[in-house]
């Protein structure tokens, strides 16, 4: 078992805040600015370049006071493991943990994700409205710890988008369709040696699936490919990692979102790709710049375009943001952060809601927003562990993420506006 301090920087590092205690745990296992974010196993850690929290420059937008909380429906993977490894830690781009980690629910209430066994292998898990759980792996997962089937999305017909890695520890994308099927999506240009490859983060109702591939020089580059195997690889100007962004990040009509750090400044910018292949910048108002994952992280979109996130300010503090595609921003802190490390805006539903997680003295909680501004804020909280992780809201308000006990291990929560 690890320490308190350890269980927050893996929080910490899964949600994307930011703390001086982070830099000291992980400081001797961060690559230098230079070395890019895939040579060092998948997405920039979120380190400040700050020790101390100094008071805030950039107030939010006026907020309205949280809603009354509700209790959120636990949940776990029949065969999930109950122990911590590293193993997890370091699987599938450090996003991935020991336990059960839902990481996307469509408007009819199906969740999607993965969960490790005991022997430490992932498997893709769909959760059906009513709480059935039916666990798979796609054709050629390796079986190896660390190995196996992550799900990353499911659309409202009930195409699942993922990836698997094989033997040799390389990711393949995936589609799983409604009655067990499997299409592996391998991006040309993509690398074949191990931590390189393909992995499908979103897919739409037309079937259109986003993503990231990591190529033989181990630089990540976005990638949408349509109905008929149509592919289009893309990067922003200037972008030395670009990753579209998982689960909610690809809007009907062919939209992506996502962030990408700029390879002369290391600042981190947010983006929206366009169908035509137009690709506009995303730099929230205060946002820092240079090295240390400081700037601006788009993490969804809904139908109309409007795309959620965060923001980094020079003072190592999170807020939350919704971009419209006039080019306008709204920033946000939830209530319950104080003074404290921070808001992620991570999901925006058909609505406008917008659902993530903040950071207070005891840990990370839940919250969703509604499109008036009103706060509804939750926790599924273990005594002794380190919070409640949000992924996705979808268009009747239901929130899905995971929650991290004691033991540093996920476990599945669904929690009811």
């Amino acid at each position: 078992m690890r320490t308190y301090w350890s269980f927050v920087a893996t929080a910490l590092r899964r949600a994307g805040f930011f703390t001086a205690v982070a830099v000291v745990l992980v400081a001797m296992a961060t690559p230098a600015f230079g070395t890019t974010p895939a040579q060092a196993g998948g997405v920039p850690w979120p380190l400040p370049l700050h020790l101390s929290q100094p008071p805030d420059q950039f107030p939010p937008a006026q907020q309205s006071p949280p809603a009354p909380q509700g209790s959120p429906t636990e949940f776990d993977a029949p065969g999930a493991s109950s122990a911590f490894s590293t193993v997890c830690q370091s699987a599938f781009f450090y996003d991935i943990g020991c336990g059960t980690t839902p990481l996307d629910n469509n408007d009819l209430g199906a969740i999607v994700g993965t969960y490790t066994d005991a022997g430490l292998v992932q498997h893709g898990f769909l959760r059906s409205p009513d709480g059935d759980i039916t666990s798979f792996e796609a054709p050629g997962a390796g079986v190896g710890p660390g190995q196996g089937t992550v799900a990353f999305a499911i659309n409202d017909v009930g195409v699942v988008a993922g990836a698997f890695q094989d033997a040799n520890d390389v990711y393949h994308g995936f589609l799983r369709y409604p009655d067990g099927s499997f299409v592996t999506v391998n991006a040309p240009g993509a690398g074949t040696a191990a931590q390189e490859g393909t992995l499908a983060f979103d897919v739409n109702l037309s079937g259109t699936t986003a993503g990231t591939y990591i190529d033989a020089n181990n630089l990540n580059h976005g990638f949408v490919q349509g109905p008929g195997h149509r592919f289009a690889s893309f990067d922003p100007p200037g972008s030395g990692y670009t990753y579209p962004c998982e689960e909610t990040c690809l809007a009907p009509n062919g939209t992506v979102t996502g962030f990408f750090t700029d390879g002369a400044t290391g600042t981190e910018y947010g983006f929206v790709r366009t169908p035509d292949g137009a690709i506009t910048t995303l730099a929230a108002p205060g946002a820092g710049t240079g090295p240390g994952f400081f700037g601006t992280i788009a993490a969804s979109i809904n139908p109309a375009g409007v795309v959620a996130g965060y923001y980094v300010v020079p003072s190592g503090r999170n807020y939350g943001f919704e971009w419209y595609p006039g080019g306008s921003f709204v920033t946000f802190a939830d209530p319950g952060s104080g003074t404290t490390l921070g808001t992620d805006a991570l999901s925006i539903n058909a609505a406008g809601a917008t659902a993530g997680s903040y950071f207070d003295a005891t840990g990370l909680h839940g919250f969703e927003r509604d499109a008036a501004g009103q706060f509804s804020n939750f926790s599924a909280y273990d005594p002794g562990g380190v919070g409640t992780r949000v992924t996705t809201n979808n268009a009747g308000g239901e929130v899905t993420g995971w929650y991290i006990d004691a033991n540093d291990v996920d476990h599945g929560f669904v929690w009811q506006p």
